[in-house]
């Protein structure tokens, strides 16, 4: 059986503007790789309503699993929540299950809950909340799509409350070899590895290093005794 396939949508204007550098990706490819689940697509858009509300209904009916980054804060450009809602065709308000989890909070820490940072408690009809043990603000599940917070160390405590409720399939295993020769050399034997092994994943990855063409190779698949058989076929291959 395929492992359950999910996309990764990327909203803020920052991160299109250059202006911050996502590191989200990064971190979800690899959490989801452990867990079996196929990191198939990822988008990247900007804080515009209908670019997130069309982003969200194609990535959500294409794949098992949704994952959005950004855009739950306290501020007028944090209209992640709102468009999720709208693509769903729900009601979205301050939640009473969310304000509790934020008065505690700011109550803990001596500061007001004031209407701004109240934002952060609404929350789409029918969805369901993701714990937020970094600073409280909880991230939502609706339907297949889980809304999370942009800022890295948030994201990804969100992400680790998020993986135990999901069930995966085989994790993806990797296999590397460098090769000290150019890509140009090595291409046809690759593509005829590639085509005995049809299941693996065989990429290239070229670097230059003190004057010096070489490959990095990787072999990517989910059986173990096929991805170390095809690079045992690489390596005599290109020794």
């Amino acid at each position: 059986m395929p492992n359950p396939t999910a996309a990764m949508l990327v909203i803020g204007d920052e991160i299109l503007s250059g202006r911050t550098r996502d590191a989200n990706m990064h971190f979800l490819a690899g959490a989801l790789t452990e867990a079996g689940i196929d990191l198939r697509e990822v988008r990247v858009i900007g804080d515009t309503p209908q670019a997130i509300q069309d982003a969200v209904r194609a990535l959500g009916a294409a794949h098992d699993h949704l994952f959005t980054s950004g855009g739950i804060g306290p501020t007028h450009d944090d209209i992640t929540a709102d468009n999720v809602a709208a693509a769903f065709g729900r009601a979205i308000g301050v939640r009473e299950d969310a304000r509790a989890v934020l008065q505690a909070h700011y109550d803990r820490a001596g500061i007001e809950l004031n209407e701004a940072r109240l934002r952060m408690a609404r929350i789409p009809e029918g969805a369901e909340l993701i714990d937020n043990p970094v600073s409280a603000a909880p991230g939502f599940r609706l339907e297949n799509v889980y809304v999370m917070a942009g800022v890295p160390q948030i994201f990804e405590a969100m992400v680790a409350s998020v993986l135990p409720t999901l069930t995966g399939g085989a994790p993806l295993i990797s296999r590397s070899l460098t090769v000290e020769r150019g890509e140009g050399d090595i291409a046809a034997p690759l593509a005829d590895l590639a085509a005995r092994h049809p299941a693996l994943s065989i990429g290239s990855y070229p670097f230059q290093r003190h004057g010096a063409f070489g490959v990095n190779v990787v072999i990517r698949g989910q059986d173990a005794a096929e991805v170390d058989a095809a690079m045992g076929e690489l390596a005599g291959m290109v020794g």
